[in-house]
């Protein structure tokens, strides 16, 4: 009583005071705490996701520099035994003369005719050079002309007492016929050549220059060239000096013809010679698309000069080193990121009773972007990119080309030529990796039948690869032009690519899963608090923003987990009547919106009904969404025979169109035409289609739409018709959506599916909690 009776009304409002203003003081720190710990979380998203694409750019640097070393190795090797065929045959033609008493036009003809199906690439003609002096040029024209040198006529240069003269010549690759008598004083540099050749009795190259034949080309179409001279001896006892062999090539030509194939498009390349004066010249150069970064070049020895192979590639372009994973894993641990911290901010700055709540959930949330950087890491770590395999044999099964990175992936060292025994030698299995594939399966086998494969996929198991591998093999009969019939393979290790499959899949799934708690946890409390806030109220538009904004990405993730699962879901094969599942689709998808629609003949099918409502919702869905503004959607849905057995379903629409250079990537995951990008939709929904349709034996494509927009087709198995076919319709309607809800409700008890359920539009869906089973449209 007394402490009552002396309490001051002064000391008590300053008590208030103090406390309000400790209050508002310890709101406001709150407060200030939700941006700072949002600015944490999207920092060290970033940072983490920067280092996770600068290892995997990494990465791919490191096997484009040993491409590099393989591609510049090849080329060394394939101009190096060019240039010593060339070498060899023109030493050869030289000692094939020199045992001739008298070198007649029919004797060079015949000693040359082969050189038209050598393929000697880069060479322009070959010629028997003879040697005759001022004193001599008339009995010397006369004897030519009487040993077949029709028409020659020898024009000798001022100023020298030997000439040398092309007698005989035989063009390689120009189509006009060369006239010899040309006095080849005007060539310094093959003078040169010709020269050193007689005082070494060896063959020799000559420094770089332009052809004679080429000189009345325009100066665009010339190029820099040279030449091997072999001379020719008599193998008397005093050897006697009768001429030389001349084989002229033109360095442009050369070039581009050794590396064309050996480069498939990524290396770019040039030789450079050393002249006898120490100078460095071009020869030629072969380019490609792209901007080299890696370089690489060796020295070798042509005759009795020095030539350098340079060789020089884009790493971007390189097998390994070209795909965009680096960006993606960028952009999307970014846009992961800046969606964890806009979660974040938006739950710390929410009601002050559920604050508590919004902490675990920010705990949560940083908890799921570890892991899945964690994931990225682990991903990384599996991409591997290997060399392909390649193996050629004949009509008989003779092994004509094995190179080592087939015998290193069929784990052998010793070719087998007999295909009766390729599968106990090799251990070739189908790809359940226990049943033998019969050998006239086998793809090499089939090519040599005539019949091409692509993606025939089988095990390898033997003594040094016990574990398996599994590997993708493309066969093709060998191009008759090689001379011989046979068969080439070419096989590639998809073991890894398989498990890394199996591991995105997992890693969607969980990421998928995780996001989908603090979701609901925050559009709950969202959903809580607008029930405290009077419309109108400034709150009341940000709650409901957020969770308009949480039942979009719970859209999201619902696709992603239907994109994870639709490959291994169980299947619940029934006969399926096509005709009232896409009636019920588009009865739900033309509720609220002016369209047009037709819907022709359509039989029953065999298939899983709710993965076929699936297939059947996005494309309709899509016909639907990818329209140009004012334009009223228009979609038509027919079915015709395809293989016996079997139905094309084709869904028709008169939209946006898909261009020509995105169709054949149209299925590929997260992939979105530019046009299309303006619309909503994630990239996964005609991927998800890909999927089912394959998984129910089935094929699918896209085609222009004759009429504007866009066809797609799919393939399924058809049902035969049941013997109560003559019901009554609205029953049989009625018993079919039935069993196709019954059939989608126990996949989604059984398994946990998600995304196999249609919600209503966006625009058109009421405010709600998002639920773990739920499908929303690309």
């Amino acid at each position: 009583m007394l402490a009552l009776v002396g309490r001051n009304p002064a000391d008590e409002g300053m008590s208030r005071f103090t406390l309000l203003m400790v209050g508002r003081r310890m709101h406001g720190e709150r407060r200030a705490a939700g941006p700072l710990l949002a600015a944490g979380v999207l920092l060290t998203g970033l940072l983490v996701t920067v280092l996770v694409a600068a290892g995997l750019h990494a990465a791919q640097q490191d096997k484009a520099e040993r491409v590099m070393d393989q591609r510049h190795a090849m080329a060394f090797a394939a101009v190096q035994t060019e240039i010593g065929r060339y070498r060899a045959m023109l030493e050869a033609l030289a000692a094939g003369v020199s045992t001739q008493d008298e070198l007649t036009w029919e004797k060079f003809d015949t000693a040359t005719a082969p050189l038209d199906d050598a393929k000697l690439i880069g060479a322009a003609a070959m010629a028997y050079v003879a040697p005759v002096r001022t004193s001599e040029l008339a009995a010397a024209q006369r004897r030519w002309r009487e040993r077949g040198a029709e028409g020659l006529t020898l024009r000798a240069a001022a100023g020298r007492d030997e000439h040398y003269f092309a007698v005989f010549v035989r063009p390689l690759t120009d189509t006009e016929a060369t006239v010899g008598g040309t006095d080849l004083a005007s060539a310094t540099e093959l003078m040169a050549a010709l020269d050193e050749s007689r005082r070494i009795h060896a063959t020799a190259v000559s420094d770089t220059y332009v052809l004679l034949r080429d000189r009345r080309k325009p100066v665009s179409a010339q190029q820099q060239s040279f030449v091997f001279a072999a001379p020719i001896w008599t193998r008397a006892n005093t050897p006697e000096f009768r001429g030389w062999m001349v084989l002229g090539l033109r360095g442009r030509n050369f070039v581009s013809g050794v590396l064309d194939t050996i480069s498939q498009g990524q290396l770019s390349g040039s030789i450079i010679a050393t002249d006898s004066d120490g100078s460095k010249v071009t020869i030629a150069d072969w380019s490609v698309p792209g901007e080299p970064d890696l370089t690489r070049q060796s020295l070798f020895d042509v005759g009795d000069r020095k030539w350098t192979l340079v060789t020089q590639a884009d790493s971007g372009r390189l097998p390994g080193a070209g795909d965009h994973l680096p960006g993606l894993v960028l952009g999307g641990g970014a846009l992961l990121s800046g969606l964890l911290a806009w979660l974040v901010w938006a739950l710390a700055t929410g009601r002050a009773r559920a604050r508590a709540q919004v902490e675990i959930a920010t705990r949560e949330l940083r908890e799921t972007e570890a892991e899945s950087s964690r994931q990225a890491g682990v991903l990384a770590a599996v991409l591997n990119t290997i060399s392909d395999g390649v193996t050629v044999v004949d009509e008989t099964g003779h092994m004509l080309v094995e190179n080592p990175a087939g015998k290193r992936l069929m784990g052998t060292t010793v070719s087998n030529h007999h295909p009766e025994e390729w599968q106990q030698h090799y251990g070739v299995y189908r790809t359940d990796g226990k049943t033998p594939m019969p050998v006239g399966e086998m793809p090499l086998m089939r090519a040599l039948a005539g019949e091409p494969s692509d993606g025939v996929e089988l095990v390898i198991r033997n003594a040094r690869r016990p574990e398996g591998v599994l590997i993708s093999v493309d066969g093709r009969p060998l191009d008759p032009s090689a001379g011989l019939r046979g068969a080439v393979v070419v096989f590639r290790d998809i073991t890894e690519l398989r498990r890394y499959e199996t591991d995105l899949q997992v890693f969607a799934g969980v990421v998928a899963h995780d996001l989908k708690a603090p979701l609901a946890l925050a559009r709950g409390h969202a959903e809580v608090a607008l029930d405290d806030v009077a419309p109108g109220d400034p709150v009341h538009d940000r709650l409901v923003r957020i969770m308009q904004s949480t039942d979009r990405m719970d859209a999201m993730i619902d696709t992603l987990l239907a994109y994870t699962t639709a490959r291994n879901a169980p299947l619940r094969i029934t006969s399926v009547d096509l005709g009232v599942v896409v009636r019920e689709v588009i009865d739900e998808r033309v509720a609220h919106r002016a369209a047009t629609w037709s819907i022709g003949p359509l039989p029953r099918v065999r298939a899983d009904a709710a993965m076929l409502r699936h297939v059947l919702d996005n494309l309709v869905g899509n016909a639907f969404k990818y329209v140009r503004p004012g334009a009223v959607p228009s979609v038509e849905v027919s079915a015709t025979p395809a293989r016996q057995g079997w139905v094309r379903v084709e869904v028709a629409d008169t939209g946006i169109g898909i261009p020509d250079g995105d169709k054949p990537r149209i299925f590929e995951t997260f992939h979105r035409t530019e046009e299309a990008a303006r619309y909503a939709g994630t990239g996964l929904g005609l991927a998800i289609c890909r999927r089912i349709v394959e998984r129910l034996g089935g094929e699918i494509g896209v085609a222009d739409n004759p009429g504007g927009g866009t066809r797609f087709y799919f393939t399924l198995e058809e049902a035969p018709v049941p013997e109560n076919a003559d019901e009554d319709e609205e029953a049989r309607v009625r018993a079919a959506l039935d069993r196709a809800l019954a059939e989608r409700a126990a996949i989604l008890e059984a398994a946990q599916l998600p995304g196999l359920g249609i919600p209503q539009p966006a625009e058109d869906q009421p405010l709600r909690a998002p639920r773990q089973e739920r499908q929303r449209q690309d």
